[in-house]
């Protein structure tokens, strides 16, 4: 990745995260900082990047919105509870924050899942079938919300995603949310059905 990367004439700089210090002297500089980055590193970069005095910082969100979640433990947290809660610390001193809401990526139901477009690498969730359905293996495990209904979700693509965050990054003030998505709200067994569609086959459905 490095290479390729240098290649299109981007300066790659290796940070250590065990090295607050190094890390906001490589910071020294920077306006914004847009993390893929979780848990405890996260939280590194945020205080090193308020230290080197980066006026904007982006959270590895890149999902729902932080405010509607609920309250309560969190088995996919990856520590964003506490990365939101250093941001609200660092926002008086001056450094602004925002979490990109963009809902479900649609890059999550191809072959190799989101980690196959080479994201959410660690997350828990990024390979093929971790999330609703594995469109290969024709199989769906359709999730309800707390009062017995299912759920419905919105799809983005990530190329879409990255040409919002492109576009914010040209804002002068960032609110704490900055939300994107498709236009149609779905019901999640009306997405398996758009694939069964597709692929012509019926998937095996398990309904908790």
């Amino acid at each position: 990745p490095k290479q390729q990367l240098t290649a299109r004439g981007w300066q790659v700089v290796v940070v250590n995260y065990n090295n607050p210090q190094d890390l906001a002297f490589k910071l020294t500089g920077v306006h914004t900082v847009i993390s893929t980055v979780s848990g405890p590193p996260q939280r590194v970069l945020i205080d090193a990047a308020a230290q080197a005095g980066v006026r904007r910082f982006a959270p590895s969100e890149f999902e729902g919105a932080p405010s509607q979640r609920p309250q309560g433990a969190d088995a996919l947290d990856r520590g964003k509870q506490a990365a939101l809660e250093r941001l609200r610390h660092h926002q008086p001193r001056g450094m602004q924050y925002t979490s990109f809401v963009c809902g479900i990526l649609y890059e999550r139901f191809r072959p190799e899942g989101l980690i196959g477009s080479g994201i959410g690498r660690g997350s828990g969730v990024g390979a093929e079938g971790d999330y609703l359905m594995n469109v290969r293996q024709a199989r769906a495990q359709i999730p309800r919300q707390t009062n017995g209904q299912l759920a419905k979700i919105r799809l983005t693509s990530a190329e879409d995603v990255g040409k919002f965050v492109a576009a914010a990054l040209g804002l002068q003030q960032w609110p704490t949310e900055l939300r994107m998505s498709g236009e149609e709200r779905l019901d999640v067994s009306r997405v398996v059905q758009i694939a069964e569609a597709v692929r012509r086959k019926i998937y095996s459905r398990h309904i908790p």
